[in-house]
């Protein structure tokens, strides 16, 4: 499940691209990509005519081997200890197996916190991964050592928001990673409703059109859309090879079972479900009304 980025520079050097000089000094990392079954978005097409919002650098942030950004839910308050979000096979300790669910581990895992133009404004600390999983999605959240409010009085940064809607097909959405520097533009194709990949499945995942051709170091990215600003997906795969259902080659499963690869198709999983699973306080709780997180 995970792809050295070493893996990712040979093939970019190949290709003659030039990758950042701080992206290609970092350590090796990982990046977990996966796929599955078309599913009918019931809000349909979305709507055209909302005028794009500016995308940046801004409130995103790199890590050892993956891309993050600091948020917020929607009912956070500026005192309340600001989130990290990324992938759950991002985290230090390895991948969670499927059905494993880390909640409270504690953790001192550091941030670069980016500007808009992606220059580094400083380093973050976390105190402890408030939850992490890689069943039915790939997700992590950190809860770092200090607050909205003095991280916005420090650096001028202020969290995004995880919307808590689902995003519709035809959206357009920015890929942002904090560890490449590097901004994707595209829109959502459609929705799987499996996504395999190898031992893992994934629900409801984000397809996204071709454009966004995310590579190795850009797993965990947010994924904003133009119209809000708002973070509708974390990313997390994509399919390398056109092998099906293998590490790094997701296949998509719908609801029949049949199974569609889709080779250089990429893919992120939806985080509308996140803000439900937190009461006040920014306090993770997996038993409130409508939070459909996988429990320990």
């Amino acid at each position: 499940m995970k792809k050295p980025l070493i893996g990712v520079l040979a093939a970019l050097l190949l290709a003659g691209a030039t990758a950042p000089a701080a992206a290609a000094a970092a350590p090796s990392g990982a990046q977990v990509r996966a796929a599955s079954a078309d599913q009918v978005d019931p809000a349909g097409p979305a709507a055209q005519a909302q005028p794009a919002v500016a995308v940046s650098f801004a409130g995103t942030v790199a890590l050892s081997n993956c891309s993050g950004s600091l948020v917020r839910m929607p009912n956070s308050a500026a005192g309340d200890p600001a989130l990290v979000l990324s992938n759950g096979h991002c985290l230090e300790n390895g991948m969670p197996g499927p059905g494993e669910v880390v909640v409270g581990q504690a953790s001192s895992r550091t941030f670069s916190l980016l500007n808009s133009t992606g220059g580094k404004l400083g380093t973050l600390r976390a105190s402890k991964v408030v939850y992490g999983a890689m069943t039915d999605t790939d997700v992590s959240l950190y809860q770092l050592n200090t607050t909205y409010a003095a991280i916005q009085s420090r650096y001028g940064i202020a969290p995004l928001t995880i919307a808590a809607t689902h995003p519709a097909q035809g959206a357009s959405i920015k890929v942002v990673s904090g560890y490449w520097k590097k901004i994707y533009s595209c829109s959502v194709d459609g929705f799987a409703y499996r996504l395999k990949e190898g031992e893992w499945t994934f629900k409801d995942s984000v397809r996204y059109t071709s454009s966004c051709n995310t590579i190795g170091g850009t797993s965990g990215s947010p994924v904003v859309s133009t119209a809000t600003g708002e973070v509708v997906a974390v990313n997390n795969t994509g399919n390398e090879d056109g092998e099906s259902c293998t590490v790094n080659n997701p296949c998509e499963v719908d609801q029949n079972g049949k199974v569609t690869v889709r080779q250089g198709i990429n893919y992120a999983q939806q985080t509308y479900g996140i803000p439900a699973c937190f009461a006040a306080g920014n306090r993770l709780d997996l038993t409130r009304a409508g939070c459909t997180l996988p429990r320990p």
